[in-house]
This record gives C-alpha cells, sequence and structure tokens, in this order.
C-alpha cells in the first residue's frame, strides 16, 4: 500500500514514516502542494495525508480544486480544531480529520480503517455497467468496453459522484488537466457522445444547461 503524505514539517514527516514503513506501508513525502501534484500526474497512491497550511497554498483548496476529482481517499491533517473548517472539509468529500498533535497509532488506525472501507467500494455497478476504479476498467455485462484513458476518466468523474450533477465547467478542468489543450462545450458533448455509444446504455443523463448525471435507478 502506498501513502502520499503532503506536509511540511520535516519532524512530522520523519517520524511517520518510520511509523508508515514498521505497518508495512510505503509512505511518499513532499513539503508543497507543487511538488505532490507533480507526483500525482505519474502515480495513483491508495490514501493521501494532507496538511491543510502549507508554503505554497492551502491544503482546503488544493482538496477542492484538483484532489476531489481524482479517485483517492484523503485525511485531513491541521493544528486548528475548528469546527466550521471540520464541517467544509466533510462536505467537500474528504474522508477524516485529524487535528495536530496527534499520535502515529491513532493516524494509522483511521489509515487502515479508510483502506478496508475504500477496498469495498472500489468497484461500482449500474445495471449492467460495471466500473472497476482500481483497475480503471469498464464492463458491459463482464465484457471489457474498450475506452480511452480520457474517456475512462471523464467517465470516472461521473461514477464518483453518482447522484450528483457534474459541472460542465469540472469537465472542461479534468480535459484540460489531461490534455494540455483548449477546451470548450463543443468538446464535452464530442466526447460524452462517445462515451454513451461505447456503453451502449443510457446511464448517463443531460442536465441542461448544467452538466452531467448518473443516477443510481
Amino acid at each position: 500500500m502506498n501513502i502520499l503524505l503532503i506536509e511540511d514539517s520535516e519532524t512530522i514527516i520523519e517520524g511517520l514514516k518510520y511509523a508508515f514503513s514498521s505497518n508495512n506501508y510505503k509512505l511518499d513525502a513532499f513539503t508543497n502542494i507543487n511538488s505532490a501534484k507533480k507526483y500525482l500526474e505519474k502515480n495513483k497512491p491508495n490514501l493521501i495525508i494532507l496538511d491543510i497550511n502549507l508554503p505554497d497554498g492551502n491544503g482546503v483548496d488544493f482538496y477542492k480544486n484538483y484532489l476531489s476529482t481524482i479517485n483517492i481517499p484523503c485525511i485531513f491533517l491541521t493544528i486548528k480544531d475548528d469546527e466550521d473548517l471540520i464541517v467544509e472539509c466533510f462536505h467537500l468529500g474528504c474522508d477524516d480529520y485529524l487535528t495536530k498533535p496527534f499520535s502515529s497509532k491513532e493516524l494509522l488506525a483511521r489509515v487502515k480503517r479508510i483502506l478496508y472501507k475504500t477496498k469495498q467500494n472500489s468497484i461500482i455497478v449500474i445495471q449492467n455497467i460495471k466500473f472497476d476504479l482500481d483497475k480503471m476498467q469498464v464492463y458491459k455485462d463482464d465484457k471489457l468496453i474498450d475506452l480511452t484513458s480520457l474517456e475512462k476518466s471523464l467517465l470516472s468523474l461521473l461514477f464518483l459522484n453518482i447522484g450528483k450533477t457534474v459541472r460542465r465547467g469540472t469537465i472542461l478542468d479534468k480535459i484540460w488537466e489531461l490534455t494540455g489543450n483548449d477546451v470548450d462545450d463543443h468538446t464535452i458533448t464530442v466526447y460524452l457522445k462517445r462515451i454513451r455509444e461505447k456503453l451502449g446504455v443510457d446511464i448517463i443523463k443531460t442536465v441542461k444547461g448544467i452538466g452531467y448525471i448518473i443516477d443510481e435507478e
């Protein structure tokens, strides 16, 4: 199991590296958002531990604008025991929240709980479409569907937000992030049309003027 730690305290980093390696976890640590983002472009850890106060930005904003769009559980770390901040983090979709100072044993216990829960929910089934989020593979009636990596990423964005409308702006940002190309509303329409044709099942609904949604029904 690979864990990503984004934390600017070298003391905390060294302590957690020892604790996690003793429990058979590989811990990759970065002290700023920019380095962590470069790492995430080529790697997919099983879980992220994210400090809120970082030298090049705010962890909450980083989660909201970037991490929330990828399928990786996240635990926030902060010195602020602020009820409003805690509620905001959970509303954004974080999996847990730990206030400093904390014990490595408590953090490890929370990590194990989240990883166990995530393992149980790594495959999402809607009608006869099955999405294995760990392997990033999509099946129809247990037959593998040939999707491009970009199509899989866009479909995973919808599957990870089942029952919620994913705004067109969010999808545009995702396409730009993955391709680096300027895109517009027509680009979204083309990609979603291709995905729908390959699925052959009408599970992706258009919310006129807003975005797209997959319902559980």
